[in-house]
């Protein structure tokens, strides 16, 4: 089970970091959003926690793995949408 949950988290953070490092950094400032540079090691940062949490290094691999998918989530839940240049559907 401890495998699925790795492998999800990997795959949620891996996204997450290939759907921002496309993305045009003014887009950024006009969403309000933060910079670009901060979004990418954000997102760089959940894939190595994932990766970490993935080979058990240390007491808190399972703690790695959430922390790193609730990074990743949130870029893909927030960020990801308000820079996409996308109309609000609502």
């Amino acid at each position: 089970m401890h495998m699925v949950l790795a492998v999800g988290c990997i795959v949620l953070a891996v996204v997450a970091l290939m759907k921002c490092l496309p993305k045009n950094p003014d887009m950024f400032f006009v969403q309000n959003k933060r910079t670009k540079g901060f979004w990418t090691g954000m997102t760089g940062g959940a894939v190595a926690l994932t990766l970490l949490g993935f080979l058990g290094i240390g007491p808190f691999g399972l703690l790695f793995l959430l922390a790193g998918a609730c990074m990743a989530a949130v870029y893909l839940a927030d960020v990801n949408p308000a820079v996409s240049g996308k109309p609000d559907r609502y």
